[in-house]
């Protein structure tokens, strides 16, 4: 579904990706894994677009590297970003309503799935975004996000600062957007929830993959985890 081949990145120049190569495949919950500056967040940005990628990026086997976000998104996929981007003078309702991206036909997903999944948005529907918790906060672009009907869902650090409980609803979310066919690339610093919920795993070292393979896998791999995911 999306192949991503030898993907360089620029900050300046500074030269960030330095030949990723990895891929996702139709209902997989694939992670990226490394420590913090490894590239594993303009990977991400690198495939929407908001980082100019040079390499080539796929999607369902047309070549989007290059094109504008907009035009990355109405190709079916869906991007949240780590810093919560809700509208703050928005309501919950009105944050989700401008999710949807076809009034007609408003996919898998409907806002009453979105408020059967997270009751707490569902009670606070009409409270503006802007006074929710940061935990709810990133229920909600999560939400928004899906309400767009993405094919495949790229999602940073959804965990990140999130009470244990919370950490626990968001790992019951992604399961059931892969459930109901969805492709998830997550991008996470947990190490559990990654290992529970993921079908395959990447991790990243200085700009490049260094591993790939199953929880299963990486759990028996000592060597690796000490090397490039623990401090």
């Amino acid at each position: 579904m999306l192949e991503v081949n030898d993907l360089h990145a620029y900050y300046g120049k500074s030269h960030i990706l330095q030949g990723v190569t990895f891929n996702v495949q139709e209902g997989e919950i694939v992670s990226l894994l490394g420590r913090n500056g490894v590239g594993r967040s303009t990977t991400i940005k690198s495939i929407m677009g908001e980082v100019a990628p040079q390499g080539s990026v796929k999607f369902r086997g047309e070549e989007i590297a290059g094109l504008k976000e907009h035009e990355v998104a109405n190709r079916g996929l869906g991007y949240v970003p780590e810093n919560r981007d809700v509208f703050p003078g928005l309501t919950v309702r009105q944050n989700l309503l401008l999710g949807i991206k076809n009034m007609k036909d408003q996919g898998r997903w409907k806002m009453d799935d979105m408020f059967d999944m997270f009751p707490n948005l569902g009670r606070r529907a009409d409270v503006n975004a802007g006074v929710l918790s940061g935990g709810e906060q990133q229920m909600l672009t999560m939400c928004r996000t899906l309400m767009g009907d993405p094919d495949l869902i790229m999602i940073d650090e959804p965990t990140e600062g999130l009470a244990p409980k919370i950490v626990e609803q968001v790992g019951d979310l992604l399961s059931e957007i892969a459930k109901r066919g969805v492709s998830i690339l997550l991008v996470e610093q947990k190490l559990a929830i990654a290992l529970k919920i993921s079908h395959r795993l990447y991790v990243m070292g200085h700009g490049h993959m260094v591993y790939e393979g199953t929880p299963d896998e990486l759990k028996a791999n000592e060597q690796i985890r000490k090397e490039w995911l623990e401090v």
